[in-house]
Formats: structure tokens, C-alpha cells, sequence
């Protein structure tokens, strides 16, 4: 009978096996990041002023107090993010669903890109300061969330595919406990959502109201 290892040992060792996956899935958010900043840089200049109008209006908005409340605004956020770890969650099990989690993390990094870039094109190391207290307190844990779901999706797939398809061995964990330790990581990423949220409805409109101030300056 094997000897259970430490939660530590396990991670160290479920990373060193799966270094691969997490390195795959890490390049392929980071493409998404820079896609993103790089279709800024295609956009005429009637789709950057519109753009920025709404922008002008959003600040306007923030510097009059005008948002939404934190209650509403950590709710609506808490479960946008839920939705969509939700999402490749139940396409790693369907195994079939595995390029559409890859698109899902490539236009989450795609977002985020064109976020920052969008900003810094238009308002400069305003925008670059903006971007900072907007775009990274709860991306800080949101990222890592996104990159440890869709990677362990992909593991699940890929481990429940060779349950099917390979002969039997012994060293092949059985379908339930891979199932139930799957369904653990998601626990802990919907934790991680409840971080993020909390950054983005408590943290960054405080943040955001004195750099507008400033922005708008």
C-alpha cells in the first residue's frame, strides 16, 4: 500500500510531472496578453476615440461616486469568474472540450492585453498607473487561478482518456479518486475567485478613485 505523502510532496510532485502542462498553458495565456496589446495597436483612430469616450465617462462616473456598490460589484464579479472557471471545469471532464478551454485562456489573456494596452496607448504612464490599480490587485490571483484550472483540466482529460484507452495497470489511479480530487481543486480555485473578487470590489475602486483624480488632472 502506498504511503500517503504530505499535501506539499503531493504538489511538488503533481508540478514536476506536469511541468510540461503548466509551461504549455502559461505561454499560451501570455500570446493571449500580448495578441491583446497588439490589436490596440491595429485600431483606427475613430475606434480609439470611441473608445476612450466611454472611458472619459466611466472616470467621470468613478470620480463622482457614481459605481456600483461593493456588495453588487463583488457578487457580479464573484460569479462572472465562477461561470467561466465553472465552464472549463466541466469541459475538462467532457474530454472533448479541451480546445475550447485553450480559446477560453488565450481570450482571458487577450482581455487583460488589450486592457493594459489600451490604457498606456491612450493615457501614457497615466494609464500605465491605471492599468496597475484597475487591472492588477485581483488579476494578481486571478491569473494563477486560470492557469491551475485550465492546466488541471487538461490533465484530468488526458488522464481519464488514458483510463479509457490504454490497457489496465496497475499504476493507474481509479476514475473516482482522480473524479474527487478534481472536484477538490475546483473547491480551492472557487476560493481563489472569492480573493480576487473581494480585490476587485473592496480594493480596486478606492484605488481607482484617487488615480482617476489624479488621471484626469
Amino acid at each position: 500500500m502506498r504511503r500517503q505523502l504530505p499535501i506539499s510532496a503531493m504538489i511538488k510532485e503533481h508540478l514536476k510531472e506536469h511541468f510540461s502542462i503548466y509551461l504549455f498553458v502559461f505561454v499560451l495565456f501570455l500570446m493571449g496578453v500580448i495578441f491583446g496589446a497588439i490589436i490596440v495597436n491595429s485600431m483606427n483612430i475613430s475606434q480609439k476615440e470611441d473608445l476612450y469616450y466611454y472611458l472619459n465617462r466611466f472616470f467621470g462616473q468613478v470620480a463622482e461616486g457614481k459605481v456600483a456598490s461593493s456588495a453588487d460589484m463583488f457578487q457580479q464579479s464573484f460569479f462572472h469568474n465562477l461561470k467561466y472557471l465553472g465552464l472549463m471545469w466541466i469541459l475538462g471532464i467532457s474530454i472533448i472540450g479541451l480546445p475550447v478551454i485553450l480559446v477560453m485562456l488565450f481570450i482571458k489573456g487577450m482581455v487583460v492585453g488589450f486592457t493594459v494596452g489600451f490604457l498606456v496607448n491612450q493615457l501614457g504612464l497615466k494609464g500605465f498607473l491605471l492599468s496597475f490599480v484597475t487591472v492588477l490587485p485581483q488579476n494578481i490571483v486571478l491569473i494563477p487561478a486560470f492557469i491551475i484550472m485550465c492546466s488541471v483540466a487538461i490533465i484530468f482529460s488526458l488522464k481519464i482518456i488514458k483510463q479509457l484507452f490504454v490497457k489496465k495497470t496497475s499504476n493507474l489511479e481509479a476514475p473516482f479518486t482522480l473524479f474527487m480530487r478534481y472536484v477538490t481543486i475546483f473547491l480551492f480555485i472557487g476560493m481563489l475567485a472569492v480573493v480576487a473578487s473581494g480585490f476587485e470590489a473592496y480594493a480596486s475602486p478606492l484605488l481607482m478613485k484617487n488615480v482617476v483624480e489624479f488621471v484626469s488632472k
